[in-house]
């Protein structure tokens, strides 16, 4: 489906055929703003670690906003989901925010406890590959010009609409945010055991394929280059705004 003429990837035309055996799973935890994005599509092009996107976001505006309000809708499109993208060698992958498990929780408890159930199945041993940033100011600011704007894509740039006037307040606030959201990922660490490949955004950018090559190899998957798949690209944003945003904070927001 696409979202406002934007290719989200979760279209029809990229499904795999439906997988009937069981699929090695895995969560690609992040937070908001970390490029996950573009990570999720750098795993999904080389066929063989399934196609990580947001398929427990049911948000209304989002490509799956079709089912917001439907409890059984979203449960079914899950199950379509598990047959269809997970690439031929078995391998399905899901990315997944803290706040949108917190929203499942209070809508969907059912499709929430039975995703977890299989995406967790291997306790301890379950797969998760956390992307985070470092640069915890950029970070921020990168999460309160989305906010105000509302423009998360490089795809809505083109759109009318004015940047958004600096608030140190707000970046303030985003940056507590995504604090109690990498707080939930490490706790959920410690209540089920589980060591996580913990990728940083910054590194992925600089060299994105040795970021898929340590995302095979923690997953046990060898990379076939031939079963790679068209999918998507990925552009960045525009960062004229955010390096105004960021002289703007660095100077306690005092410069005109």
């Amino acid at each position: 489906m696409s979202v406002e003429g934007i290719i989200t990837g979760h279209e029809e035309r990229f499904d795999w055929p439906e997988f009937a055996g069981l699929a090695q799973p895995y969560i690609l935890a992040s937070v908001p703003r970390t490029g996950s994005t573009y990570l999720s599509h750098l795993l999904w092009r080389t066929g063989c670690l399934g196609a990580p996107l947001e398929y427990l976001n049911f948000q209304p505006s989002g490509p799956q906003g079709a089912v917001s309000t439907s409890p059984e809708g979203q449960i079914k499109l899950w199950k379509m989901v598990l047959a269809r993208r997970t690439s031929p060698n078995g391998v399905f992958g899901v990315k997944a925010f803290p706040l949108q498990m917190e929203e499942l929780a209070r809508t969907n408890p059912a499709l929430l406890a039975s995703a977890m159930r299989f995406l967790l199945r291997a306790g301890p041993a379950s797969k998760v590959v956390q992307l985070r940033r470092r640069d915890e100011d950029a970070h921020a600011i990168s999460l309160a010009r989305a906010s105000l704007s509302g423009i998360w894509r490089a795809e809505q740039e083109a759109g009318p609409g004015e940047a958004p006037e600096y608030s140190e307040a707000v970046v303030l606030r985003a940056r507590h945010e995504l604090a109690i959201q990498e707080k939930a990922w490490q706790q959920m660490y410690r209540e089920t055991g589980i060591t996580p490949l913990v990728l940083w955004y910054e590194d992925v950018v600089e060299n994105p394929d040795e970021a898929v090559a340590q995302t095979a190899d923690y997953l046990g998957v060898t990379l076939d280059p031939a079963q790679q798949v068209d999918v998507p690209h990925i552009r960045q944003q525009d960062q004229t705004g955010a390096n105004y945003w960021r002289a703007r904070h660095a100077d306690g927001g005092s410069i005109d």
